[in-house]
């Protein structure tokens, strides 16, 4: 059983930045692929960014892409979202996912796609 836990929400004012941390449980951290999706009130989870097993590939949704960057530290077991330039849209709470015994160098970005799901944590991005 893999086990999330998010971190580094908070408030920012628009402009800001934010990096969010994830900590996952488990010693096959590196077979994952990792994801953070988000959910604003009342709106679906959306995909966020995505980092492919081997962190070789990065994908991102249009709304965010070229202010936010994934990245992942396999020596912690951690996968990161740096939040640049942040817009009071981008208020949500946001979730990290894994993909367990994923392929190499694919791409997740459906909801469907992901095995396990962190608690969340709440963005708030002031105007």
């Amino acid at each position: 059983q893999v086990q999330l836990v998010e971190s580094g929400g908070g408030l920012v004012q628009a402009g800001g930045s934010l990096r969010l941390s994830c900590a996952a449980s488990g010693r096959t951290f590196s077979s994952y692929a990792m994801g953070w999706f988000r959910q604003a009130p009342g709106k679906e989870r959306d995909f966020v960014a995505t980092i492919s097993r081997g962190g070789g590939r990065t994908y991102y949704a249009d709304s965010v892409k070229g202010r936010f960057a994934i990245s992942e530290d396999n020596a912690r077991n951690t996968v990161y979202l740096q939040m640049n330039s942040l817009k009071p849209e981008d208020t949500a709470v946001y979730y990290c996912a894994a993909v367990g015994s994923a392929a190499y160098n694919a791409k997740y970005v459906r909801l469907t796609d992901y095995n396990y799901w962190g608690q969340g944590t709440q963005v708030n991005v002031s105007s």
